[in-house]
C-alpha cells in the first residue's frame, strides 16, 4: 500500500516538474565563428606616377669594324668578349705596299725641292744679269715660270704624301670607341678589300657603359611626357626610368630618360623613347628585352592600397573593407594608377580604412570575419 502511494504521489507531481522544465531557459548556442582574412589599412603616401612598356635593349654605339685599305690581315690584338678603350689598336692590315709608297711620296719631294732650290739660283742669276744689261727680261721671265712650276709641283708632292701617310695609318686598325668586342669575323692570313660587301669585316663593336634602351608609349601620353621633361630641364635633372627583368618584379637598373622621336609612329600610334643606364654590372645586355617604367611626377598624398585588394564585378571595381561590428563590406571604388603592387585610389576610400587583402573569394556584403592585420611588405 505504501509503494502504490508513493507511485501516486510521483504521477501527480510529474506536471509540475514538466512546467518547472520549460520554464527554465535553453543554453546559449555558440556564435558562428567569421571566415578568416587578411587584412591592411589604406595608406596616404606619395607615389610615383610611371608609365611603362617592354623596351628592347641596345648598344650606345655600335660599329662593324672594317678595313679602308685592301691587304692581308696580318695581326688582330683583341680578345672576343673583350672589353677596349677608345683608341686601343685592334689588328694590323701589311703595310708594306703602303709603306713603300709612302716613301716614294717623300723622296719624289726631296727629288723637287732640290729642282725648286736649282730654278731659284738660275732666276737669282738671271735677274742680276738683267739689272746689268746682260740679260734679256724674257730670260728672267722664263726662269721665274720654272721657279714657280716646281714650287707647285712641291704641293702637289705634299698631298701625295699625305695621302699616302693616311692610307698607311688606315693598316692600323683601332676602337673608335670604348666598347666590348664581338666574335671576330675574319682571322690573320686573310686578303680584306675595303670594296667586301656591306656586313663583311673583321669585329663587331658595341658600347655598353652607358647602355642605351629604346621603348614606345602610346601617343596620348606625349603631353604629359613632354611636360615632365620641360619641368626637369629647368630642374638640371632628367627623368628616371627603371628596367626589370620580364618577371616585372627583378630590377635591372636605374638610368634617365634621353630624349623621345621626333615623329608618332601612324600606324602603332605611339612615339619611342630612349633611355641611358650606366650599367656598371652588366645586367643590361644588346638585345635583351625588359620591362620598362617612366617616372613622370610624383603624386603627394594619394590613398593606396596594395593591388590583390582590388576586386572587378560588372558595375566597376571595388574592395572589401571590415566595419567596426567585424563584418565585411563591398566598398566601390575608383582607381588612378595601378602598376600591379599599388594601387592609388581616387575615389571611395579615406586613409585609415581595413581592406581586405586575403580570403575575399568567400566574402559577401556583410560577411562576419576574423581579421588578421598583414605583414610588412606582404
Amino acid at each position: 500500500m505504501v509503494g502504490l502511494s508513493l507511485r501516486v504521489a510521483v504521477l501527480a507531481a510529474s506536471p509540475l516538474l514538466s512546467s518547472l522544465a520549460l520554464a527554465q531557459p535553453a543554453a546559449a548556442q555558440p556564435a558562428a565563428p567569421g571566415i578568416p582574412v587578411t587584412v591592411t589599412p589604406a595608406l596616404k603616401q606619395d607615389v610615383p606616377i610611371l608609365l611603362g612598356n617592354i623596351g628592347a635593349v641596345q648598344p650606345f654605339y655600335s660599329a662593324l669594324i672594317r678595313v679602308r685599305v685592301d691587304g692581308t690581315l696580318q695581326e688582330v690584338y683583341f680578345q672576343e668578349g673583350q672589353e677596349v678603350k677608345k683608341g686601343d689598336r685592334l689588328a694590323l692590315i701589311d703595310p708594306g705596299p703602303y709603306k713603300a709608297a709612302y716613301d716614294q711620296a717623300v723622296a719624289k719631294k726631296a727629288a723637287d725641292m732640290a729642282l725648286v732650290e736649282s730654278a731659284k739660283r738660275d732666276y737669282a742669276r738671271a735677274a742680276d744679269l738683267n739689272k746689268r744689261q746682260f740679260e734679256t727680261q724674257q730670260v728672267v721671265d722664263q726662269k721665274l715660270a720654272v721657279m714657280n712650276q716646281l714650287a707647285a709641283n712641291l704641293q702637289g708632292d705634299d698631298a701625295v704624301i699625305a695621302a699616302a701617310k693616311v692610307n698607311l695609318d688606315y693598316t692600323n686598325i683601332t676602337a673608335p670607341f670604348d666598347g666590348v668586342m664581338g666574335i671576330r669575323m675574319a682571322d690573320p692570313g686573310n686578303v680584306i678589300r675595303a670594296a667586301d660587301p656591306a656586313g663583311a669585316g673583321i669585329v663587331t663593336i658595341a658600347q655598353i657603359h652607358p647602355i642605351a634602351v629604346t621603348f614606345t608609349l602610346p601617343q596620348d601620353t606625349l603631353p604629359a611626357i613632354q611636360s615632365a621633361m620641360i619641368a626637369a630641364n629647368k630642374a638640371g635633372t632628367k627623368l628616371p626610368v627603371f628596367a626589370a627583368a620580364p618577371d616585372g618584379k627583378t630590377s635591372l637598373g636605374q638610368g634617365t630618360l634621353m630624349t623621345t622621336d621626333n615623329t608618332i609612329d601612324p600606324t602603332s600610334g605611339t612615339i619611342k623613347l630612349k633611355a641611358s643606364f650606366p650599367n656598371a654590372d652588366n645586367r643590361l645586355w644588346p638585345g635583351q628585352f625588359v620591362n620598362m617604367k617612366l617616372e613622370t611626377t610624383i603624386q603627394k598624398g594619394a590613398i593606396t592600397v596594395p593591388s590583390i585588394a582590388v576586386q572587378r564585378r560588372a558595375d566597376g571595381l571595388f574592395v572589401y573593407v571590415v566595419k567596426p561590428d567585424g563584418s565585411a563590406a563591398v566598398q566601390p571604388v575608383q582607381l588612378g594608377q595601378d602598376d600591379g603592387q599599388t594601387a592609388i585610389v581616387t575615389k571611395g576610400l579615406d586613409e585609415g580604412a581595413v581592406v581586405v587583402i586575403a580570403g575575399q573569394s568567400r566574402l559577401q556584403n556583410g560577411t562576419k570575419v576574423q581579421p588578421t592585420q598583414a605583414k610588412p611588405n606582404s
